[in-house]
């Protein structure tokens, strides 16, 4: 445990950091605090002995270690930190549109990596199925799920389609399948009726492969946005690590795994550095928090981004956007 002299020069050294850039010096902090350059020199000192703080050469300031950062937003942040707070416009969008303008807002307010995961397969159910036929041989099947999701493929047959035929595949398939969720094995069973006649049944054989990639295009649903804003080099101490984050972003699965971890977290998930077990991420830093319904986690909203980000925005600001994203998952439910 520092002393408040300590926590004082400690904070103070953060946040002109995290503003300029540079290693700060004594003389700097002089300028923020009442006591005099040696003094100053000498609780730096000490910080660095204890590991909070780095000497990156012997005439420059110092920066913060991994682990000042850490003591400097568990101790040091307020709990809530105050500043602009972040709007979401959710009210009467679809649920794809929703994660979608979350993610987007979230990078540009924090000028970081966003990413928003959706809610997983097994939440949603089917709400709705239209069979419409646009041409004689050409129909497409539209499924809306309760989260507001909308999935449409467009299938061509040989012959023309029976009108009567369709119809009669919209009113079955709706009796049939809809409340069934997107993951349940019985929905695939219920496609299929013995009693159906071998017409009706080859039908339903051919339209069958909408659910089939509903189910797969959902378990996939991540969204990220602001990717450029971490092209530029002058973020990463080496390329390797540039290239280390994009590998990462191209596999999805291992990503969502990272993100898992904040599901059952109560608020803000705070990674820094080597504390991210994915090695892509150990020389960034993670903040995340999960959405979802009162007592179940549904998704994780996050930013990524180097180790010198503003903790105390990046923070609030994935904090607002999960509460308005779980407010907007509640209305939605509420609806089905």
């Amino acid at each position: 445990m520092l002393t408040d002299r300590q926590e004082l020069v400690l904070r103070k050294l953060v946040e002109e950091y995290l503003e300029g850039g540079a290693p700060v010096g004594s003389k700097v902090l002089a300028e923020e605090v009442e006591w005099g350059p040696s003094t100053i020199r000498h609780e730096l000192a000490s910080l660095e002995e204890l590991g909070l703080l780095a000497h990156p050469h012997t005439s420059a300031g110092r920066i913060p270690t991994e682990a000042g950062y850490r003591y400097f937003v568990d101790r040091l942040l307020p709990a809530h930190p105050s500043g602009p707070g972040l709007s979401l416009s959710l009210v009467r969008r679809e649920l794809d549109e929703a994660m979608r303008l979350t993610t987007e807002t979230l990078s540009q307010v924090t000028n970081l990596l966003a990413i928003v995961t959706a809610p997983p397969i097994e939440t949603s159910t089917i709400r709705h199925i239209e069979v419409l036929v646009l041409q004689p041989q050409v129909l497409m099947v539209v499924v809306i799920t309760s989260t507001g999701g909308v999935s449409k493929r467009l299938f061509t047959f040989p012959k023309p389609v029976d009108s009567g035929l369709a119809d009669w595949a919209a009113s079955y398939l709706n009796e049939r399948l809809v409340g069934l969720g997107l993951g349940a094995r019985i929905l695939h069973q219920r496609l299929h009726d013995p009693s159906l006649a071998a017409i009706e049944s080859a039908f339903v054989d051919a339209l069958s492969p909408v659910f089939t990639e509903l189910e797969e295009s959902a378990q996939e649903s991540m969204y990220v946005e602001g990717t450029a804003r971490l092209l530029r080099l002058d973020r990463f101490a080496e390329v390797s690590e540039l290239n280390a984050l994009m590998d990462l972003l191209e596999r999805r699965v291992s990503l969502l795994g990272v993100l898992r971890e904040a599901l059952s977290e109560h608020d803000v998930l705070v990674r820094i550095g080597t504390e991210n077990d994915a090695p892509a991420l150990r020389s960034m830093a993670l903040v995340a928090a999960s959405y979802g319904l009162p007592q179940r986690s549904l998704g994780a909203v996050s930013v990524i981004g180097p180790l010198r980000m503003d903790y105390g925005r990046a923070i609030r600001s994935v904090r607002e956007a999960a509460s308005q994203l779980s407010s907007f998952i509640v209305d939605v439910y509420d609806e089905r």
